[in-house]
């Protein structure tokens, strides 16, 4: 009873979130994410490396003065440049080439300008090669001994110990964000260019580098050649790589998955067709939800089609979103504009009947259905036989013609059908053709060292999660932040630790997009591709790792503000500094929310159930870890796609949970019911007696299930 009237007080606190999810956060978000607070001084080292660089060799004149021509010969200058054999020199010109990238804002006005110039300066720095040669550049700057050594050496580890690495990735990031992004004014130049630099992250070959051992030249894009990389960056950022810092491993994070989001476009199609004739491909409309606990006491079970006109006409708002449809596809359809409210006294406000989705029913549902009933009627069964029901009575007619109405063939099943013929007949069949589209391709190039990515990436996540304590074995995320000489006063030490926890959360932010486009994507490309990496995701303790994250004050960890405007990307480099102050660190930004912390959490929602979904076993470790609890605190978020997914986890556990917990929850129950798709003969709202949550039947259950 306690606990319902603190979830009831805790919610009708919480505001509704008019939160749009998509891939990425806005453009300048995503860029200004990019640095730390502790780098801020390093805009102006750039700067000042071009300009000495720059008056050198152009007199008198400004960048944005020059024309394409002459900017084109400056840039085929530093590219020379780059490949001198002195590090320190080195260092400078990519230093001048990341302040170009950066939109060469000392000539800008605004912080527009400075977003033009950058885009401006990257296509060009693409045109010109540059990309190329810093994929170089980054294979002998991961096998850099003398850097190993001289960090080894050092009591302390800090961001100057990888700075080569950062001012690297730091370009290839703006790269590969910049021109992902297609504006509406692009020319057909940038649109080619676009296109080429697509493939070539998809196709071009790539030097791997591995702890030092050079393995040779293979055909694979360029997240492939990320992927390793991040699995050095991870296994040496504390022991014997230490100058290969988390902050690096961060941004081959992001650039994997922006990389990823990049190349995956060509898959589009083949789904689109898959979803083409279906009858579940009209997407619901997503909802925006009150609170569970001020949800309408009307019984859902009950046919109601009209309401007194009394009624709160707010009321008709309050639903937790329908279902996005059956491949995940993360489209949201607006809800259609509610009624007016005049009307007349004596009219009544009619709903349509039913459910807001149609159910939907699998071929074994049927399969098994008419299995049951040829035994209990005729005596025998005719194995998979769907259409003779020759003896069965007229109802069971009814019923399986309402389940073949509703039968729903996914793109899983039809892939196993086809893996079953190849199997069946191999001589007649012939070998499958397998196209090389850029899943396949990232999945071979992981497929030989698959469980070694899988765990660095939880290992990164784990160091990340906010409930995580700080352990001496793991890894070191201070040592991304940390400046060379530490904070002193009160105010530096402040904007440290907002710095810390920006970093976590941005971590975890890309990690948890990398794992699920990677089961989305591979999900797509072949079922069979996708249990694999789940299988090892739940190997790796993926799901209480999941949970553990959600067992915190969530509505706490949505509405943090880590964050310090005055320091971000590029309004920094535009406006001038304002004196920071205790209070001004304090108050953050003025959003209800954090977009990228609501972000990572519908993402660990949505791997966790894609992990589990029609997986017994991985259901039951839900129930033993005690995920009810933790999930339900969740549904304090209103936000109508972080409560589908939660109620979707509720669901395939409630059976289990035993009656009185059915019985307390009731209005979980019931959303769940009104807002989730539903098999037509899915037994998720009653347990059938065999396991019960603590019990001697649950625990034999749980054994066997194993």
């Amino acid at each position: 009873m306690q606990q319902q009237t603190d979830d009831m007080e805790g919610s009708m606190e919480s505001p509704n979130l008019e939160f749009e999810y998509g891939d990425t956060d806005n453009f300048t978000a995503e860029l200004s994410e990019l640095y730390s607070y502790t780098e801020e001084p390093e805009f102006s080292l750039n700067r000042d490396y071009f300009e000495e660089d720059f008056k050198n060799h152009v007199k008198g004149r400004r960048w944005m003065e020059l024309s394409m021509e002459e900017q084109r010969a400056y840039v085929m200058r530093l590219l020379d440049a780059l490949e001198v054999t002195d590090r320190d020199k080195r260092l400078k010109v990519a230093r001048a080439i990341l302040y170009l990238a950066q939109g060469v804002f000392d000539e800008c006005d605004t912080e527009t300008d400075v977003l033009y110039w950058s885009r401006h300066n990257v296509f060009l720095l693409y045109d010109m090669g540059i990309f190329t040669a810093l994929l170089e550049l980054l294979s002998m700057e991961i096998d850099n001994n003398q850097a190993c050594s001289s960090a080894v050496r050092k009591p302390a580890i800090s961001l100057a110990d990888s700075t080569e690495l950062r001012v690297l990735l730091s370009i290839m990031y703006l790269m590969v964000e910049t021109i992902r992004v297609e504006m509406e004014g692009d020319s057909p130049e940038r649109k080619a260019a676009r296109e080429a630099f697509k493939t070539e992250l998809g196709e071009r070959d790539c030097e791997r580098t591995l702890a030092g051992q050079h393995r040779g030249p293979i055909t694979a894009g360029f997240t492939v050649f990320l992927l390793p990389v991040s699995l050095c960056l991870c296994k040496f950022s504390v022991t014997l790589s230490p100058h290969l810092s988390l902050f690096s491993l961060w941004v081959f994070v992001v650039l994997l998955a922006h990389s990823h989001l990049f190349l995956v476009s060509l898959q589009s199609a083949f789904v689109d067709s898959l979803e083409g004739d279906s009858p579940y491909a009209k997407k619901q409309p997503l909802v925006k939800q009150d609170s569970l606990d001020t949800y309408n006491e009307r019984d859902p079970f009950k046919n109601d089609d009209v309401r007194d006109e009394e009624d709160d006409p707010e009321d008709m708002d309050s639903g937790i979103e329908g279902e996005v449809d059956p491949l995940d596809r993360d489209v949201i359809i607006q809800p259609p504009l509610p009624p007016p409210l005049l009307r007349p006294p004596t009219e009544r406000l009619s709903f349509p009947k039913g459910l807001p989705w149609a159910p939907k029913v699998r071929e074994k549902d049927i399969e098994h259905f008419l299995e049951t009933s040829r035994n209990k009627f005729i005596g025998f069964t005719l194995g998979n036989d769907t259409d003779t029901l020759v003896g069965l009575p007229r109802p069971i007619h009814e019923s399986v013609k309402t389940l073949k109405q509703h039968k729903y063939v996914s793109v899983a099943e039809v892939q196993i059908k086809r893996e079953e013929e190849l199997q069946q007949c191999p001589m007649t069949m012939g070998e499958e053709e397998v196209e090389e589209i850029p899943a396949e391709i990232l999945y071979l190039g992981m497929l030989p060292s698959l469980s070694q990515y899988v765990i660095a990436l939880l290992k990164l996540l784990l160091a990340a999660a906010p409930t995580s304590k700080a352990k001496t074995d793991s890894i070191n995320i201070l040592a991304d932040v940390l400046p060379e000489e530490m904070p002193i006063t009160v105010l530096q030490s402040m904007k440290l630790g907002i710095d810390v926890n920006r970093h976590k959360e941005i971590i975890v932010k890309a990690i948890a997009a990398v794992l699920l486009l990677l089961l989305k994507h591979f999900k797509l490309n072949h079922i069979f591709q996708f249990e694999y990496v789940a299988q090892h995701l739940v190997f790796a303790n993926c799901i209480p790792l999941i949970l553990k994250f959600f067992n915190q004050n969530i509505m706490s960890y949505i509405s943090a503000k880590n964050s310090i405007c005055a320091l971000d990307f590029p309004h920094c480099v535009v406006h001038e500094m304002p004196e920071l102050t205790a209070e001004s660190l304090e108050a953050g930004d003025s959003n209800q929310f954090c977009w990228r912390n609501l972000f990572s959490c519908i993402n660990l929602l949505r791997i966790l159930n894609k992990i589990t979904k029609w997986k017994h076993s991985r259901t039951m470790m839900l129930v033993v870890f005690k995920s009810a609890p933790i999930l339900k605190r969740a549904l304090k978020v209103k936000q109508a796609m972080m409560q589908l997914y939660v109620l979707k986890l509720l669901k395939i556990q409630t059976k289990y949970l035993g009656r009185q917990w059915r019985k307390s929850n009731m209005k979980t129950m019931s959303a769940i019911y009104q807002k989730v798709r539903h098999r037509l003969n899915d037994d998720w709202a009653y347990g059938n007696g065999k396991y019960r949550a603590g019990g001697a039947g649950f625990s034999q259950g749980w054994g066997q299930s194993l």
